[in-house]
Parts: structure tokens; C-alpha cells; sequence
């Protein structure tokens, strides 16, 4: 498995009111779209930036994983999402190198993409997602 690019950077933030705003200042670029994925209580707002994109993230439920990371470190950098041909795979192949997965088969995930997570404790910190459309 070897990703074609890092498809978003995710951003954990308190209020998506407050933080598109900034994020269009400062990166002279609109957000092109605003969605809620339900199963996992965030609302996310997108950026492009050449082949790549910002991704914010807003938690909609208090006991959310993205709210309890909001809580433990605050704002900031969540996690890196790289683009894979096949998140299922790219999940397996990580899982036979002794990297521990999230998720052990690939979920629904914003923009209709296919997600699964490793675990940072096994990336050296880092929450890292496969996606795939």
C-alpha cells in the first residue's frame, strides 16, 4: 500500500462559525462545502489548497471522540488523511507490518469517501487515515 498524495489535514475545532472565517482569511480560499457525518458526531468544512485539503472538524455531540480531543489537547492538528486505492487493504497491509488499526474494515466517511484510522499509539503519535473513493 503506498498513498497517491495526503488527501486532508484534519483540524479539530471548538465552532466552524468562528473558525471558516479564519481559515478563508488566512488561506485567501473560500470553503467549499459544509456536511455532518452523523455516525461520527462531527461537522467538517473543507478547503482546497492545491491537490490537497484543510479539513475542520466540529464535534456535534459532547461525549464525541473530537470533543473529548478538544477537551484532553484543544484545538489543533487531529489527524493526517492520506489517499490510498483501497482503504480495506491499506488497513490489512498496515495491520500485517504490526501497526494496530482502528478500524479493522474501512466506514463512511465525509464527501462519501471510505475511511479507517490507525492508532497513534502504534505511529508514533499520529492519527493517521486512509481514504478512498
Amino acid at each position: 500500500m503506498r498513498p497517491t498524495h495526503i488527501e486532508h489535514i484534519g483540524i479539530a475545532v471548538k465552532d466552524l462559525n468562528k473558525s471558516i472565517p479564519l481559515f478563508e482569511k488566512l488561506l485567501e480560499v473560500k470553503c467549499y462545502a459544509v456536511e455532518e457525518v452523523e455516525d461520527q458526531h462531527v461537522k467538517t468544512a473543507f478547503f482546497l489548497i492545491g491537490g490537497s485539503k484543510i479539513e475542520l472538524l466540529e464535534s456535534t455531540d459532547p461525549e464525541g471522540l473530537v470533543a473529548k480531543y478538544l477537551e484532553r489537547k484543544g484545538e489543533g492538528i487531529h489527524h493526517i488523511a492520506f489517499a490510498v486505492e483501497n482503504t480495506d487493504n491499506a488497513l490489512k497491509d498496515a495491520e500485517s507490518k504490526g501497526i494496530i488499526s482502528l478500524d479493522k474494515t474501512s466506514r463512511k466517511g465525509a464527501e462519501g469517501m471510505s475511511i479507517g484510522f490507525l492508532h497513534p499509539k502504534s505511529t508514533g503519535g499520529t492519527l493517521i487515515e486512509f481514504c478512498s473513493e
